[in-house]
């Protein structure tokens, strides 16, 4: 009867100071993921709560072939100033005019009636987004 040795054989299942590494990497790789994903969650918190901007067509009339009339209405935080992108589009569906325009007042709300230019007849009048800067 032989005895088997309780000592496991050396070199064969890797030494300890390869687990000391190993686990500090692992402590190394969690500390960066959870800054990488503090890093985006700020980044997407700020995106989605930055200056706010919104606003509305009320109103629209093409004045003649080259010319639309958009009544504007612009909600903001005080003093962000921005621009306000409208398209205009023929009765087929060919963008016919496009503009931004852009608004420094520190007032929060603003009712403007814009001019938008056109190449030819304009049937609609569409908001395609306001941004701050």
């Amino acid at each position: 009867m032989s005895t088997a040795s309780a000592q496991l054989p050396e070199g064969r299942y890797g030494r300890s100071a390869d687990e000391r590494a190993d686990r500090k990497l692992r402590i190394v790789g969690a500390v960066l993921g959870a800054a990488l994903i503090g890093v985006v969650g700020w980044f997407g918190y700020d995106y989605i709560a930055g200056a706010k901007i919104s606003a509305q067509v009320i109103t629209f009339e093409a004045v003649s072939d080259s010319a639309v009339e958009v009544h504007l209405e612009v909600h903001k935080d005080s003093g962000t100033k921005g621009y306000c992108t409208l398209r205009s589009q023929s009765a087929d569906g060919t963008e016919v005019g496009r503009a931004d325009f852009r608004f420094d007042q520190h007032a929060s709300r603003l009712d403007k009636v814009l001019t938008l230019r056109t190449t030819a007849r304009g049937s609609t009048a569409e908001l395609l987004g306001c941004h701050s800067g």
